[in-house]
């Protein structure tokens, strides 16, 4: 191969994008601040002060206070576990542009010392020269929303396993009514435990408890119900019961306290629609885009309410529907290393907004529309995890643009879409080299 001419890059390294900036390399106690600014005597020399802050609200809002006065254009910190909470509200409050960074990307050079002072330093430095990728923190009223939300997954997962551990009770008790019944969270099955709990243990009379189409079962009830069951699995069983009930009278107050945010949240108004070229296009409501998430083939109004608690109504932090999918991990990743490229795993990314997005996608894969027609034909050539996350990928492309637009309306393009959409040449083509593979020789004959 002939090499090339080489080609002069202009040395760019001496500009600074950001003027007068701040860093914090935060720990539990305390954050070692350092902040860079242009030397009172101008030039190209830099004024560097490091200095400790303790973790307190009083320290941090005098912290706060003294960037104000600096006129700090940037303050930047580490994710570092749940210390940097203190720190981004209280300076944001302070009207403090704040940068939240992944420590992993803002890693020091190895080979060189480290410690606190100088990472600081070191932060602050990509600061200014514009090196650094800031997380998406949402605003305060999201931020309130996503902890219901996120609680409420909490306690419907810790609510199964309660259900689990009930489920595993009767086993031990010989009692094999989880072999009749698809679930233990019945009407019938509820009565059934209420009565093996108050003393009743004839089978005969437990299974006459089946309500529904249960009752077609009672043969098979009368059996599944004649165990061992004595008083020490009553009194556990009613414990865990109890526990049960708990969970569901909480899990409704928090759905109720979602519905009341949601509700009562600000409109968000997209910025090309502020302009006064749009008079008449409203903003959108946080209710409204609930109904309108709704539409979604899968997503139900709960599973919407957990999407726009992880990403908000406003979409500007994300300028492409890529950017959101990319965020959320749903987009291939491509390792490329000479002439060679392979596909890597699409990342952890946000667990409460992978995993509705997984339940969205398995939901969407059962119905006859785009969305499943597109799961059942990734499944069967891929396996059903790579469909899932295909899948997922679409519907956050969907609602990004959902959500960009207040007047957008889901509209399903149906289950034929592959089929009416398709080249057909292209297509008849893949099935002659298939057959012809299999050792026949194909001549097509145009349907009269």
């Amino acid at each position: 191969m002939v090499m090339q001419e080489p080609e002069e890059i202009p040395d760019e390294g001496h500009e600074r994008i950001v003027e007068r900036v701040a860093a914090i390399d935060v720990a539990k106690v305390s954050g070692k601040v350092c902040t860079r600014t242009p030397h009172p005597q101008g030039g190209s020399r830099r004024v560097t002060k490091v200095w400790e802050v303790t973790a307190t609200l009083a320290a941090v809002e005098e912290l706060g206070d003294h960037l104000m006065r600096e006129q700090i254009q940037a303050v930047t910190l580490e994710s570092t576990g749940d210390y940097w909470r203190i720190w981004f509200y209280v300076l944001e409050e302070r009207g403090l542009r704040v940068q939240l960074v992944n420590a992993r990307d803002v890693k020091h050079a190895p080979g060189r010392p480290k410690t606190d002072r100088l990472d600081a330093v070191w932060l602050a430095k990509l600061t200014e020269k514009g090196l650094v990728r800031p997380s998406f923190v949402p605003p305060h009223e999201i931020r309130a929303l996503r902890d219901y939300t996120r609680m409420r997954i909490d306690l419907i997962h810790e609510r199964t396993r309660y259900w689990q551990r009930l489920e595993k009770l009767l086993e031990d008790a010989l009692i094999k009514i989880s072999s009749v019944s698809s679930t233990l969270n019945t009407l019938s099955t509820r009565a059934m435990l209420q009565a093996l709990i108050a003393g009743e243990r004839d089978p005969r009379l437990l299974a006459e408890l089946a309500k529904g189409r249960l009752r077609v079962k009672i043969p098979a009830l009368t059996e599944a119900l004649n165990g061992r069951f004595d008083d020490h699995h009553g009194e556990l069983a009613g414990l865990l019961l109890a526990q049960i009930d708990g969970l569901d009278a909480q899990i409704a107050r928090l759905t109720a306290r979602i519905e009341a945010l949601i509700t009562d949240m600000p409109d968000v108004r997209p910025a090309e629609l502020n302009s006064d070229a749009h008079p008449d296009k409203a903003a959108s409501s946080a209710m409204d885009t609930v109904a309108r998430l709704d539409e979604i083939p899968g997503i139900s109004p709960e599973v919407a309410q957990v999407i726009l608690a992880e990403i908000g109504l406003d979409m500007t932090r994300f300028p492409t529907a890529g950017h959101l999918a990319s965020w959320a991990k749903l987009s291939p990743q491509t390792i490329q290393s000479g002439t060679r490229s392979r596909g890597a795993a699409v990342g952890k990314g946000n667990p409460y907004l992978k995993g509705v997005l997984g339940t969205a996608a398995v939901v969407a894969g059962r119905t006859d529309t785009f969305l499943g027609e597109r799961y059942r034909r990734i499944a069967k050539r891929r396996g059903r995890l790579r469909a899932v996350v295909a899948v997922g990928r679409s519907i956050m492309v969907i609602i990004w643009h959902l959500l960009s637009d207040p007047h957008a309306r889901y509209r399903d393009l149906g289950s034929d879409y592959f089929l009416t959409k398709i080249d057909r040449e292209k297509k008849a083509r893949t099935h002659i080299r298939q057959l012809q593979a299999l050792g026949f020789t194909v001549a097509l004959t145009p349907a009269t």
